[in-house]
C-alpha cells in the first residue's frame, strides 16, 4: 500500500487516496471520530482482528511523528475495512461513519465511470444490472431467519452474558441450575419480546426465528441486558451463602 497520500474528502473522517488510487484512512483519525473510549492501541488490535483484516492487504502498520517529536504506532486502513470497523461499533456514530464511507465509494465509482470508453461503459452497465439483482437477493436474505452460525453467535453471547451476571462459573448462583436457567430464559425472552418473536397463538418462538437484519441489534440488546430485581436478589443471596463442607 503506497504511503504517498492525498486528502480527497474531509467532511467527517479524512479520506486519503494513494498514488495508485486506493482510498484509505488513518486508524487514529477513525478512532477519534468514532469517540471510542478505549486506547487506540487496544481498539485497533481488537477491531482489525474482528474484521479478519490482513496486514499488507487490508491495512499497513506505520509509525508517525507527533508534534512533540515522539513516534506512535499508526495504521493506514483501506476504506472497505474501515467501513466494517465502524459498523462493529454498533452505535449511531458508527452507522454515520459507515454511511459516509459508502457515499464516498459511490461518488468516486461514478466519477471513474465517466472517464471510461463507450465499450467499457457498456460492459459496466450490464455488470451494474447484475449487481442490482444480487442486492435484491441480499435484501431478501436479510428477511429470513438466522443462519446456523449466526444463531450460534447469539447463543454464545447469551452464555457469556449469563456467566457475567451470575458472578462467574465458580459462583454459587451459576452452580444453581434453577437460577442459571432462569437467567438464560430471561435474556432469551427479552430478545423475543423486543423483536416480536411470537407465533399465531401469542407464544414465544425460538430466538432462531429472528430475522437476519436484526442480528446486530440483538447483540446490542444482550450487551445491555440488566437483571430484573427479583433475579438480582436471588443471585446476590445465593452468592452470599457460604459453602459448608460436611465431613
Amino acid at each position: 500500500m503506497n504511503k504517498d497520500l492525498t486528502v480527497i474528502e474531509n467532511e467527517l473522517v479524512p479520506v486519503y487516496q494513494t498514488s495508485t488510487g486506493e482510498k484509505v484512512v488513518y486508524g487514529t483519525e477513525l478512532h477519534s471520530v468514532l469517540g471510542v473510549k478505549s486506547p487506540y492501541r487496544e481498539w485497533s488490535a481488537r477491531r482489525l482482528r474482528d474484521c479478519d483484516a490482513a496486514e499488507k492487504e487490508d491495512f499497513e502498520a506505520v509509525e508517525t511523528s507527533t508534534p512533540s517529536g515522539q513516534t506512535r504506532k499508526e495504521h493506514i486502513i483501506k476504506l472497505d475495512t474501515a467501513k466494517e470497523m465502524a459498523m462493529l461499533e454498533r452505535n449511531e456514530k458508527g452507522k454515520q461513519v459507515r454511511r459516509y464511507f459508502i457515499q464516498i465509494e459511490k461518488k468516486y465509482k461514478e466519477q471513474s465511470f465517466e472517464d471510461l470508453s463507450p465499450e467499457l461503459k457498456a460492459v459496466l452497465v450490464v455488470d451494474r444490472r447484475i449487481t442490482k439483482v444480487e442486492k435484491r437477493i441480499e435484501h431478501l436474505e436479510l428477511d429470513i431467519p438466522l443462519y446456523g452460525s449466526e444463531a450460534d453467535e447469539i447463543c454464545n453471547h447469551v452464555k457469556r452474558k449469563g456467566v457475567e451476571v451470575l458472578g462467574g462459573k465458580q459462583s454459587n448462583a451459576y452452580k444453581d441450575n434453577k437460577i442459571r436457567s432462569a437467567v438464560y430464559t430471561d435474556i432469551y425472552n427479552q430478545i423475543k419480546r423486543e423483536f416480536g418473536l411470537y407465533d399465531d397463538k401469542g407464544k414465544f418462538k425460538s430466538y432462531k426465528a429472528l430475522q437476519r437484519r436484526y442480528i446486530y441489534e440483538a447483540h446490542e440488546l444482550v450487551d445491555a441486558y440488566e437483571l430484573p430485581r427479583f433475579l438480582e436478589e436471588r443471585i446476590i443471596n445465593c452468592n452470599a451463602q457460604m459453602n459448608i463442607n460436611v465431613a
